[in-house]
């Protein structure tokens, strides 16, 4: 049993406190005894209105659910279905139009656009990675990445490869050529880039290896350069809010190849990351949640570290300081070396150990608000090298929330937790993510309830999806995941999202997100496909890894987002119906059971191997978010999300009986072999087969099986429970 620490109601645990008491309050301002107070008065206001919009969540599911059986066997009437929803509180009137007013935003979030990193805050290696992500070598990411195909002649090889080097070189130059024409001829074509004027006026001359003197064509591009040891300097240049840096060294490797003497082309790459709580972790009990904290604390004053191991040398990674640069006119400029962080707290629904109040363990999501309030204090109060906000704003992205109530609710515990921290008023700024059906139809309204603090919405396909099947579980059967993306619906979700963005006034002010690109090892789709979010008017887009950032970032210099947006402003916005429309499967094709079964059993396979593959890394080694191998073998990124949509369309498909209990269990068993075979490199991991009684398997089969009563076909409440039983045997 765990030791606690009691605090009037409050029993707060033993190493929680320690790390609140000992790291945290320090050099804050905040008094302990001020500190267990006003949480506790937090606590007695919210603990109650935090179940009371869970049951509204769950009463509007049961009546939503009785209407769907008592209309299955009639034609579906769109307009009637509508209208319930209305009267049921589950589509709410919008109001008069309106415009966010959020103050104090830092230009990462408001005015720049480009790539945002996602990363599990209790890995520091991760964290720390995301974290000095903000500038990435475009050669390294070309030469490092399927960019270039691995094979033939231009194979990475162990050693430098020169052929794969110059074409590297080739595509480098075609991105310079896009984002810094130049008034004459071609940057593969530049023999030297000089400096020119005196030391309070530079100018750049590119000198063409015909001999001709060019310029930058718009000269307003180049901005900087840095001076450095004999001939090596760089210089800074800025297009579209986005900085370059062209490092030049005719002593180094590739410098001594190029006849400019260029070594590297250095890219802004990940303008912002969320160092997330929530779905890309396993943060089950309170042990877990001191490292969450700890480590969300070392970003904020700036001393996070973590010792790596390479090659028998041992080194420490940390946070990278400020990039400095002497500006054409002499002046000095100085560049954030590290992305602008926000952090992803939990949602409303699960509960967690760390503190209970009144013998109960508290709602997770109000810790998270309350703890990492706290730790920001130090960046507040400038305790760090490292400023994260250079506005004292902070940033919280916040999940999962069903409707305009469930965002008060934020809205209003983060005026609380600013009183009781002696934080200005809206301080505290919210990003909403809209992957939650009764969230994306109330939008607008959602986003009214906190326009003095939005900063930030986005889409999220898998969360999304998973919400849609689960509210519409007794509609009927649903297509299988990979066609319900081709449906109406999520085009105009995806639309409908931009359009209500744009018309609150997010453009100048806020982000306006798109997901994941879950193919991480996939960098020449990705350079293909993902042009389409900068188009779509999204000013930042989840990406996998920092090289993703540096790729594509390049999207950002050729598309100039503000101009997307205000174009997409006088287009016809998405339309509500579309949105409404239920991915089902037409009953023609379930009638002719013999083909649509065999596409179900394929179909399980698929899924069912995504969940073991990701549930069995979760609850046997607490890996929240990795590379999963689908059956194919093409590794997917996934969390949380990609495990809702999946476990949540076999509950369907065992609900309204297009498969059976016996052949998800035997589908299961098929897969955890192959699972296993994938995984047998793995020194930690431990084999499902031909047992199939460990925890992992029983949990991943559990989320199948049991997803229909899960809570909006949320995954936590099974991982946690079966984490924790793994934990105990550890």
């Amino acid at each position: 049993m765990a030791q606690t620490i009691s605090k009037d109601k409050l029993a707060i645990n033993s190493g929680l406190y320690e790390l609140i008491v000992n790291n945290i309050l320090p050099e804050t301002g905040i008094n302990e005894d001020h500190l267990w107070k006003s949480f506790q008065g937090i606590l007695e206001e919210f603990i109650p209105r935090n179940k009371a919009l869970l049951q509204t969540r769950d009463n509007i599911q049961s009546q939503i659910d009785a209407w769907h059986i008592s209309h299955r066997n009639t034609e579906h009437n769109p307009t009637e279905y509508k209208q319930f929803l209305r009267e049921i509180n589950y589509i709410v009137e919008n109001g008069e139009d309106f415009q966010i007013c959020t103050e104090n935003v830092d230009l990462e979030i408001k005015s720049i656009a480009g790539p945002q990193l996602v990363v599990p805050i209790n890995n520091a290696r991760f964290s720390l990675n995301a974290t000095n992500a903000r500038w990435g070598s475009l050669f390294n990411a070309i030469y490092g990445t399927d960019v270039i195909p691995n094979k033939g002649a231009l194979a990475k090889g162990k050693k430098h490869n020169p052929k794969r080097g110059a074409k590297v070189v080739e595509i480098a130059n075609d991105f310079l050529d896009s984002a810094i024409p130049l008034t004459e001829g071609k940057h593969s074509m530049v023999s030297a880039y000089s400096l020119i004027g005196s030391s309070n006026h530079k100018v750049l001359q590119v000198i063409l290896d015909n001999g001709h003197i060019a310029e930058i064509k718009n000269t307003s591009a180049f901005i900087g350069y840095t001076e450095g040891d004999g001939s090596a300097y760089s210089l800074l240049f800025k297009n579209n809010g986005l900085h370059i840096e062209i490092q030049i060294d005719p002593c180094s490797l590739i410098g001594k190849t190029m006849l400019s003497g260029v070594k590297d082309i250095i890219l802004e790459s990940a303008i912002t990351t969320i160092q997330d709580c929530e779905d890309s972790v396993t943060a089950v009990d309170a042990e877990d949640k001191v490292i969450v904290y700890q480590n969300w604390l070392g970003l904020m004053k700036g001393n996070l570290e973590q010792k790596i191991e390479k090659n028998g040398e041992t080194f420490k990674r940390q946070l990278k300081p400020n990039r400095e640069y002497i500006g054409i006119n002499g002046e000095e400029i100085s560049l954030s070396g590290r992305s602008l962080l926000l952090v992803r707290n939990v949602g409303h629904l699960m509960t967690i150990d760390a503190v209970k109040f009144n013998g109960e363990n508290i709602p997770e999501g109000i810790l998270d608000g309350m703890i990492t309030a706290l730790a920001f204090m130090h960046d507040y109060h400038g305790n760090s090298p490292y400023k994260n906000s250079k506005n004292n704003s902070m940033y919280i992205v916040k999940p999962k929330m069903h409707g305009p109530d469930e965002v008060r609710f934020t809205v209003d515990l983060f005026c609380r937790i600013e009183e009781a921290l002696g934080l200005p008023k809206n301080t505290m700024k919210i990003g909403i993510m809209d992957e939650e059906r009764r969230t994306t139809v109330n939008l607008k309204e959602c986003i009214r309830q906190a326009k003095k603090r939005l900063i930030f919405i986005n889409t999220g396909f898998l969360d999304r999806t998973g919400d849609e099947i689960h509210t519409s579980m007794e509609a009927g059967a649903f297509l299988p995941k990979s066609e319900i993306k081709n449906q109406p619906w999520i085009k105009a979700y995806e639309n409908w999202n931009v359009d209500i963005g744009i018309k609150c006034g997010l453009p100048g002010k806020a982000q306006i997100g798109k997901g994941m690109w879950a193919m991480p090892d996939l960098m020449a789709d990705m350079l293909k496909d993902k042009i389409q979010h900068p188009l779509a008017g999204a000013n930042c887009a989840w990406v996998p890894s920092p090289t993703a950032a540096t790729l594509h970032v390049m999207h950002y210099h050729q598309i100039n987002v503000a101009h997307v947006q205000n174009e997409l402003a006088h287009r016809v916005p998405a339309n509500l119906d579309d949105i409404l429309t239920i991915p089902l499967a037409p009953k023609s094709r379930i009638e002719n059971h013999k083909k649509f079964s065999e596409e179900i059993t394929e179909c399980i396979d698929n899924n069912a191997q995504s969940i073991l593959g990701y549930v069995v890394r979760w609850i046997d080694q607490g890996i929240g978010c990795s590379k999963v191998p689908d059956s194919h073998h093409v590794e997917l990124m996934e969390d949380r999300a990609t495990l809702r949509i999946s476990s949540q369309i076999i509950a369907n498909w065992l609900h309204h009986g297009l498969c059976t209990k016996e052949q998800i269990i035997d589908s299961f068993k098929r897969m955890a072999m192959f699972v296993d075979e994938q995984n047998k490199d793995d020194p930690l991991y431990t084999p499902m087969a031909p047992s199939y009684t460990g925890i992992a398997f029983q949990a991943a089969l559990d989320l199948a099986l049991k997803g229909c009563s899960q809570p909006n076909g949320y995954t936590e409440p099974l991982l946690h429970t079966y984490r924790v039983k793994k934990k105990q045997l550890q």
